[in-house]
């Protein structure tokens, strides 16, 4: 990805006019800062947390877009400090780097270039922060971005932040926020949060509920949910950071999501908003769930067309039939699930960790954390929607069988999938043997049991009925 120039911020239209875009960001940034309450010369402060690939890359995004207007906006991103990079990877990196005539200029024009060439012959140990501030991100090295400042002390970061960005793994947001709270305990304005997370905690007392990473920002920092929103969206970080055409939602109470939507809103990255905030939150994290699955049957059937549209039908029936027990009119999130469920299955980390296990390539051994991939939140789902939905305290009526169950048993690869990466009382290969399971319903039946009966259960996404 080029620097900001004069040419990236142009659009060439189908009628062959060209329009410079710095006047229309300039004014969205106008628009913004005026709601927000900024004063002249106080620039907005946005704040990445967490430095993934998705946080790392939409942070860039906002870096690429509005950097330029430094006496209005200030950008930055906070990672941990201390990771050092392997020689493997100082290598890799270092191949990539003189493969890309603009990167290798301007690490050159920066003075950076020398440290690069001796990690590369061993001689120094680079860190993942300093190869973020270069434009590096360690879970996405074959994707250069731009340079980014980055801080790594979290108090620094955020204590004067207007507006944050949730770039965490949902398993860490509790345990980040609870300390941002403490550095925001004397503050008046009301910081707005941005979470790109997508997972999901089961809460079982005092009755079984999801808690989301939305909601755990709400507890922990104690900022209130109407200036809370959750972004998300079929997307793969790297391919929006090269301008392939994607769209995601913002949704959230109306007062931030709409001029939020406008902000973000890019020629290639289309945002639409919506109000219904904690359920495409929750949908965001059941498809990582199904697409681990995915990964291994994909692997185990050698790519075969058929077992993978097998289990897709399985796999999608299941998540209609969870979608109308959490939500009252599942059909409106239809499309966005199964949208994002399928840009998931195609290239995300959930599907590519499920066939590096099926391929023994890893193990469940090595944990859900994975060097240059970062967090598998799919893991940490299947966890949380099995213990929610093996609850009898919210148990359905069977259809055939006339009897009280609970809505898991209507869900066998959820069961399998929790057995394979939870309790780890069958191999990988297992995930087949549920495919075939004779006795296993059409996945039709399951849609029209999800149909034609009232299963929704407000309380399991804290509503009341």
């Amino acid at each position: 990805m080029f620097e900001n120039t004069e040419e990236m911020n142009r659009v060439v239209y189908s009628n062959g006019s060209v329009q410079n875009l710095n006047g229309v960001l300039e004014q969205k940034l106008d628009e913004l800062r005026a709601l927000i309450g900024k004063a002249e010369g106080d620039p907005l402060r946005i704040v990445g947390i967490g430095a993934g690939a998705w946080g790392s890359v939409f942070t860039a995004l906002l870096q690429d877009s509005y950097g330029h207007l430094r006496d209005k906006v200030l950008i930055r991103i906070w990672r941990r400090p201390g990771r050092s990079v392997d020689r493997a990877t100082a290598e890799h990196l270092f191949e990539v780097i003189n493969s890309r005539e603009d990167v290798l200029r301007r690490l050159i024009r920066r003075c950076a270039y020398l440290k690069y060439v001796e990690a590369r012959l061993g001689d120094r140990v680079l860190h993942a922060d300093e190869l973020l501030k270069d434009g590096f991100c360690l879970n996405m090295i074959d994707t250069p971005l731009c340079p980014l400042k980055v801080v790594t002390n979290l108090q620094e970061a955020v204590w004067d932040a207007d507006i944050v960005i949730n770039g965490l793994p949902s398993t860490e947001t509790r345990e980040v926020f609870e300390e941002i709270g403490r550095y925001w305990k004397e503050r008046i304005a009301v910081p707005i949060i941005i979470s790109l997370a997508k997972g999901v905690e089961a809460e079982l007392e005092p009755e079984p509920r999801i808690i989301t990473p939305t909601q755990m920002i709400n507890r922990a920092a104690g900022v209130p949910m109407e200036n809370i929103l959750y972004l998300g969206g079929p997307n793969i970080a790297s391919e929006i950071y090269h301008k392939e055409y994607a769209n995601a939602r913002i949704c959230g109470a109306e007062k931030w999501r709409k001029p939020l939507a406008n902000f973000l809103r890019q020629p290639h990255f289309v945002v639409w908003d919506n109000g219904d905030l904690v359920t495409h939150e929750v949908m965001g994290g059941l498809k990582n769930v199904y697409a681990i699955g995915a990964g291994m049957v994909a692997a185990l059937t050698n790519e075969s067309a058929t077992s993978k549209s097998v289990y897709f039908a399985h796999c999608t029936s299941e998540m209609i039939f969870i979608t109308h027990l959490l939500t009252e009119e599942p059909e409106k999130l239809a499309g966005p699930l199964l949208a994002d469920t399928y840009v998931t299955l195609l290239k995300g980390r959930n599907s590519w960790y499920g066939q590096k296990l099926a391929e023994g390539e890893l193990s469940l051994d090595m944990g859900d954390s994975i060097k240059g991939k970062g967090m598998i939140q799919g893991v940490s789902a299947v966890k949380a929607f099995y213990e929610l939905l093996s609850q009898s305290s919210i148990s359905i009526l069977h259809p055939d069988e006339n009897k009280p169950v609970a809505p898991v048993e209507l869900c066998p690869i959820l069961k399998m999938l929790y057995r394979i990466l939870i309790t780890r009382e069958f191999p990988v290969q297992a995930i087949l043997q549920a495919l075939r399971d004779e006795t296993m319903n059409d996945p039709r039946d399951r849609i029209e049991i999800a149909q034609t009966h009232v299963f929704y259960r407000p309380a399991l996404l804290g509503q009341k009925p």
